[in-house]
């Protein structure tokens, strides 16, 4: 099976931090988001992954090339015309069954139902209480979609399609992308994949509706660490492991070797990377990078790239990254 994953977006509500980093290499508990999506699927029999780039692609393809023991094939989406284009990219190379992922969230799902569901693909869902955020699926008693609906005004449904799906029917898939390429474009000017998946449903195919038991975004700062606190929960949390003179630690915790940390309250939610420095502060909810500089200062509900200096100051609901500041998104 070839797994497509699209990696074109620019990752506009984490700027300034993604200028520099793409989205899916952002770390989250001293990893990038791809590294938990690949671990996920590492059980699969991968024949190749085709990165669907664009930002930043140089850094996307060297990571992967350099990380990821499966074969990669790069190809370059040089107008963002929206999922449906980019998954539309991949047609050549596909000859059968694929799955496609979106990485820019993390996901808890049983993938075993590849194996086993009687369909012509599946897309799995998580239940969530704000439908109107989401593109959301509507299913028979059967559990299979009926019609998917983009950010609905009414609770048509509360099952949010979370940007995992495995279409064993490609042939009907690609059928239904280029029908939608020939439409007019939606909002944003963006042909959208999911209007491909209503194409293949209403000409009679079976898409199986999974359910996902859990699902964390990691596209804007404040989802993202609140996936960065269900990770540290969920066993990824590190004590600082060397001297921490008048330190509190308030769990959970991620701070790694090589952190010189004093005087400092530490979490809730904190994660902390290699060769960081921080005295006289106070670091909540939030994500600091490698060699950051904090002296005298305060950091609460924020992301800090690499090599960031903080001194006699507080960041709130903020991104730093290369000496900018932008609120968060």
């Amino acid at each position: 099976m070839k797994v497509i994953v699209p990696l074109a977006g620019k990752g506009t509500r984490l700027l300034p931090l993604t200028k520099r980093v793409p989205k899916p290499l952002i770390r989250v508990a001293g990893r990038p988001v791809m590294d938990y999506v690949m671990d996920a699927i590492a059980g699969l029999d991968l024949e190749e992954l085709i990165v669907i780039t664009g930002h930043l692609k140089d850094v996307v393809e060297r990571y992967i090339v350099e990380h990821y023991d499966v074969k990669a094939r790069f190809v370059e989406q040089k107008m963002l015309d929206g999922t449906a284009g980019a998954i539309n990219l991949a047609r050549p190379y596909v000859k059968g069954p694929v799955l496609i992922i979106f990485v820019d969230t993390l996901f808890d799902a049983d993938l075993s139902l590849i194996k086993t569901a009687d369909a012509d693909g599946i897309i799995w869902t998580k239940e969530v209480e704000d439908y109107r955020r989401f593109g959301v699926i509507v299913t028979d008693g059967r559990g299979y979609m009926t019609r998917i609906v983009e950010k609905p005004d009414t609770p048509v449904s509360r099952l949010a399609n979370i940007g995992l799906q495995y279409i064993k029917d490609w042939k009907t898939l690609f059928e239904g992308i280029a029908h939608v390429l020939k439409q007019p474009p939606g909002k944003g000017g963006e042909f959208y994949l999911t209007d491909a998946f209503q194409y293949m449903v209403d000409r009679g195919r079976r898409l199986r509706v999974g359910e996902a038991t859990g699902w964390y975004d990691c596209g804007k700062v404040d989802t993202l660490l609140e996936t960065n606190r269900h990770l540290l929960e969920q066993g990824r949390a590190r004590l600082p492991g060397g001297p921490c003179p008048r330190c509190t630690i308030v769990p959970p915790v991620y701070v790694e070797e090589g952190v010189t940390l004093h005087d400092v309250t530490i979490g809730p939610n904190v994660a902390i990377e290699a060769g960081s420095y921080v005295t006289e502060s106070t670091i909540a909810n939030s994500i600091l990078g490698r060699n950051v500089r904090v002296v005298r200062g305060t950091v609460r509900d924020s992301l800090v790239g690499d090599d960031q200096v903080i001194e006699g100051k507080t960041l709130e609901r903020s991104v730093l990254a290369a000496g900018e500041v932008a609120p968060t998104q």
